[in-house]
């Protein structure tokens, strides 16, 4: 299971540089906003740079617009919660404590209709 999870963090991470070779980028403050687009434009992922780290928090989305992926960094570390969307309706939950992961948790929406009837 690990193995899936550092997987979809690496494309988390990754998917906006395979996507486009130069992000907009826009000055805020101390970070830096990094927007990443498709080849028609559409926007796949957003997030912050503060001295060219990852930092706050990060959010990819498929062709269609929808989000897929939502994580947070800190100075460049995996922290807090990420969260994973597919297609099939289920939602993955990543906890990472000092940049390593603690928990794993999946969802169904069947699941979810169990526990809110």
């Amino acid at each position: 299971m690990k193995k899936l999870v550092f997987t979809l963090a690496m494309v988390f991470t990754l998917a906006g540089f395979a996507q486009q070779e130069k992000p907009q980028l826009e000055q805020q403050g101390d970070v830096v906003k990094a927007t990443y687009t498709n080849d028609k434009g559409a926007i796949t992922q957003t997030g912050y740079f503060r001295d060219g780290k990852p930092h706050g928090e990060w959010v990819a989305y498929n062709d269609n617009g929808k989000e897929v992926a939502r994580a947070t960094y800190d100075e460049g570390k995996k922290v807090s919660t990420w969260f994973f969307w597919t297609d099939k309706h289920s939602l993955s939950e990543v906890e990472f404590v000092n940049n390593e992961v603690k928990n794993i948790t999946k969802w169904s929406s069947v699941d979810a209709l169990a526990t809110n009837p």
